[in-house]
């Protein structure tokens, strides 16, 4: 298993295209409309190499690799966070509003009225909603003031 560090906004799987001479990588639709990534931006991409047996052929990898119908998820992935977790967090940014946020996988947004930046506090998940979470502040971190 490879540990992914907390710093990464999104992670997903793609397959390296040539396209005349370059090469691209698709990256999935939901990760915009999650807030990941937005087209237009520079972002660093980091690649992770996947074990595969040498003596399958590249058919075999992909049919393996693919999900059964069964298994596939046929809408938007579900949010990251449930009502009534508890996590902790650390706030980036401040909203329009004055509230702190903070992201967590996929780029999945949390908002914690009264947070500032820098602060890391240890919130409870109150509401849940395909693009956004609300939450409060259970404990102070050691960064808050």
């Amino acid at each position: 298993m490879v540990e992914v560090p907390e710093s990464i906004q999104s992670l997903f799987s793609a397959t390296v295209e040539k396209q005349g001479e370059t090469y691209t990588l698709e990256v999935p639709q939901t990760e915009v409309e999650h807030g990941a990534i937005s087209p237009g931006e520079t972002y660093r991409i980091g690649v992770l190499t996947q074990r595969q047996s040498s003596t399958k052929t590249a058919d075999e990898r992909t049919a393996q690799e693919q999900p059964a119908p069964s298994e596939r998820n046929s809408g938007p992935p579900t949010p990251p966070v449930t009502e009534g977790e508890v996590r902790d967090v650390t706030i980036e940014t401040v909203g329009d509003q004055g509230d702190g946020i903070a992201k967590v996988e996929r780029g999945y947004v949390v908002i914690i009225p009264g947070a500032q930046p820098g602060d890391e506090p240890t919130i409870e998940i109150d509401q849940v909603q395909e693009n956004v979470a609300f939450a409060s502040v259970v404990d102070t971190g050691p960064q808050s003031l």
